[in-house]
């Protein structure tokens, strides 16, 4: 699917944040940068972008960032870029001949829409647009947007001071080349070069459809106040994932989203900050392993302290388009590399003080029901994910593991904390074989 971006005005309202609109970064991504990336989520591999203002500055941009992703970026010039943007819209007839997909350069958006519509049939001649009809939505500029009247699927209405409407232009179309001869059409009739005004043309005659986006995230980007609005809208995205238990959710959660925020300014990589939560463990285990409660104490705020610096890899991979299956696998293989260290800490610590092979055998069952738990872990998530989205199951997972031995080590209990460890990893590990079973 091919894709034209529009990225051609001037941004006046955010010029307190960069003097180029599409690359002014938000959380160390420029604007244009995290639009592409989202579309090509959501399935576009041929990219047209309309350049005007600061026009060399934005293409010599895109011509690395083209190289960086290993992507086709076709940069196409509209010297008006003054004027309205239907007229960007339509320096790009020569080169978009096929359905494509049409955004601007400063409207944020989940991938998902683009799927969306990407798999909606169009009939020749029609064109659709994302609508959001949550007139509720925090996201939205009121006095900015542009409104939407729909009606059965269509677009019965469009502009800026509709007084009777039911949605919200998110500026994501899919068009078929028939957008640009309602734009000339209205700009000879009307002279109006607005694309709203071709919308208006296309929905007169039934050809302009509404695609229905509510409870999916997207923002239009267009000052200082809606940039504050997508940053912490984009934080807010990193909450309540699927696999978080109820410490990662309701404590780890909300301190290393606020960390994260620091981190993505400065260039460490997600690989980086498990490392060095990795060596937070290592430094905590080593401390239980001196003996006396001062050591205990700290080794368990350290810990507690790297299980939020844990959250934070996929945080900063997810803001700053980082993930990979290299980076979830090293940091599940530090985890247990920390679990182990830290128990084997928290035995060691428990055995000097009692001196009994009872503590041994206790860390060594706490220890392998750690290992078991997160083995069995992908599984069960796998059958389980419904219910604990639906706040039904509770996934026992290393948040509440770690956490168990913050309190027991703030609390001065080392041995009775390897025993709960011990008894709840395995029996969770016996529940998980069983509920694995009879699901076949």
């Amino acid at each position: 699917m091919q894709c034209l971006i529009i990225a051609a005005g001037k941004g006046h309202r955010l010029r307190s944040k960069g003097d180029s609109k599409p690359i002014i970064p938000i959380f160390g991504i420029p604007l244009i940068e995290r639009v592409i990336r989202c579309a090509q989520e959501g399935g576009v591999d041929d990219f047209f972008v309309v350049t005007g203002y600061q026009g060399e500055r934005v293409r010599v941009f895109l011509h690395h960032l083209a190289d960086r992703l290993g992507i086709r970026i076709t940069p196409i010039v509209n010297e008006d870029w003054e004027k309205e943007n239907g007229l960007s819209v339509l320096k790009a007839r020569d080169c978009l001949r096929e359905p494509f997909l049409l955004l601007m350069a400063d409207h944020l958006f989940d991938p998902s829409i683009v799927r969306k519509l990407i798999e909606l049939p169009l009939a020749d001649g029609e064109i659709a647009l994302g609508v959001d009809g949550n007139r509720s939505n925090p996201l939205i500029d009121l006095e900015d947007v542009t409104r939407v009247k729909t009606e059965g699927g269509k677009i019965r209405d469009i502009g800026k001071n509709l007084k009777d409407y039911n949605g919200f232009d998110t500026g994501l179309f899919v068009c078929t080349p028939a957008i640009f001869d309602a734009l000339e059409r209205c700009e000879k009739e009307t002279g109006d070069t607005s694309l709203s005004g071709a919308v208006r043309g296309l929905a007169s005659s039934g050809r302009a459809n509404a695609v229905d986006i509510n409870g999916h995230f997207w923002i239009d980007v267009d000052d200082p106040e809606a940039f504050r609005r997508a940053e912490n809208a984009l934080l807010d995205h990193l909450r309540g994932k699927t696999h978080d238990g109820p410490v990662a959710r309701f404590l780890n959660r909300p301190l290393s989203i606020r960390i994260s925020r620091q981190l993505v300014n400065y260039s460490i990589t997600p690989n980086q900050i498990s490392l060095i939560s990795f060596l937070f463990s290592m430094l905590a285990a080593g401390l239980f392993s001196l003996g006396g409660y001062p050591a205990l104490f700290w080794g368990g705020v350290l810990a507690q302290f790297a299980s939020v610096i844990d959250g934070c890899d996929g945080e900063v991979a997810r803001l700053k388009f980082q993930t990979s299956d290299y980076g979830k696998w090293l940091d599940a293989v530090l985890d247990r590399y920390a679990d182990a260290f830290l128990l084997f800490g928290l035995t060691w610590h428990a055995y000097v003080d009692r001196t009994e092979g009872l503590v041994l055998f206790v860390g060594f069952l706490a220890i392998i029901g750690s290992f078991l738990l997160s083995y069995t872990a992908d599984k069960y998530d796998h059958l389980m994910g419904r219910q604990i989205r639906q706040g039904i199951g509770l996934r026992l997972g290393r948040d509440i593991r770690v956490f168990i031995i913050f309190l027991g080590a703030v609390l001065h209990l080392p041995f009775w904390t390897l025993l709960v460890i011990a008894v709840t990893m395995n029996l969770e590990t016996i529940r998980r074989l069983v509920i694995c079973r009879d699901h076949g």
